[in-house]
């Protein structure tokens, strides 16, 4: 095992997908010599060069169509967008032309486009900074949406991404990337989690909290002090969004009764809408308590000196497990 930073796992694993494969790129804003703005693609354009990894121009929609481009010629791009809040310049490339060309061709023409984002609040930063626009992909037929919350599936899961023949958009909360964990030196990719699938990273036996990128750090802590009440708490990471994997969620749901579903997220018509509609239709008999929801508010996110009482922290997560057991 080696600790390392999120932001540090992924730029092993972007390092990683370059030496396995010479049709792999990078492209984005700064990218390069810079680095990228957080730093995620460090040191990567002076040992590939600029052919491989290269900076753009302030251009999104440019970035994507140039990307669908050259996975049509047999390269597989990696397109950075630099904040969350600057990928709806891309948004007609990305809804119109990346998600439905293989649909279109009837299966002829296969676009292996990973478009890495940096998401979510939590840095203190200015308007465009701080979104969370998953949804909009998710609901978005075509794209497979995929989101990492630890340093070991970041290395692991961007280069499963990479691999895929599918257009993959792949969140990275940025208010994590400084925080370190285990990455595993010498596993296998046949070893490794499936990209596709959540998993369980705290069992547990009284009520279950599901989250993914961000959040599940705070779901942790929230399990964690739960235990002072005598509450054993599950929490599950979906890790990915777009196929949904709940078949661990309805077996720890027909196991605990209760759910808590939490992202940041605003709530009407988010994931967890979606997942509370496929629970109850699933695990009806088995639920002591209506699902419920933990989400960032329904309004504009808030300017940084207030983003504290927009987030789902652990007193909101932890009054929702109250407001489960109170049924």
């Amino acid at each position: 095992m080696t600790s390392m930073s999120l932001a540090k796992a992924l730029n092993a694993g972007l390092r990683t997908a370059l030496d396995t494969d010479s049709k792999t790129l990078i492209m984005g804003e700064d990218v390069g010599r810079l680095g990228g703005v957080f730093r995620v693609t460090d040191g990567l354009q002076k040992d590939f060069g600029e052919h491989r990894v290269i900076d753009t121009p302030l251009a999104e929609s440019g970035i994507i169509g140039t990307a669908i481009g050259l996975a049509m010629r047999g390269y597989r791009p990696i397109c950075e967008i630099q904040f969350d809040g600057f990928v709806y310049p891309a948004y007609d490339q990305i809804v119109s032309q990346l998600a439905k060309i293989h649909y279109r061709s009837q299966g002829q023409v296969k676009l292996p486009v990973v478009v890495r984002i940096p998401y979510g609040g939590g840095i203190g930063a200015v308007e465009h900074h701080s979104e969370s626009p998953e949804a909009y992909f998710v609901h978005t037929a075509g794209l497979k949406v995929v989101t990492c919350s630890n340093p070991a599936d970041g290395y692991t899961m961007i280069q499963q991404a990479v691999a895929s023949d599918d257009p993959v958009i792949f969140f990275e909360p940025k208010r994590r990337y400084w925080e370190k964990g285990d990455v595993p030196d010498e596993v296998p990719p046949a070893d490794w989690y499936p990209l596709h699938s959540a998993r369980v990273v705290r069992p547990g036996t009284d009520a279950t909290l599901v989250g993914y990128g961000p959040m599940v750090r705070t779901l942790l802590e929230s399990a964690e002090a739960a235990t002072e009440d005598g509450r054993d708490l599950e929490v599950i990471d979906l890790r990915t969004l777009s196929p949904l994997d709940l078949e661990a969620v309805y077996a720890s749901v027909e196991r605990t009764g209760r759910l808590i579903v939490v992202h940041e997220a605003p709530g009407t018509l988010g994931l967890g809408a979606e997942i509370a509609a496929r629970v109850t239709e699933r695990c009806f008999y088995s639920l002591e308590a209506p699902v419920l929801r933990v989400t960032g508010y329904d309004t504009p996110y808030p300017p940084a000196r207030l983003e504290d009482d927009y987030l789902p922290d652990l007193d909101r997560v932890l009054d929702a497990v109250d407001r489960s057991f109170g049924f």
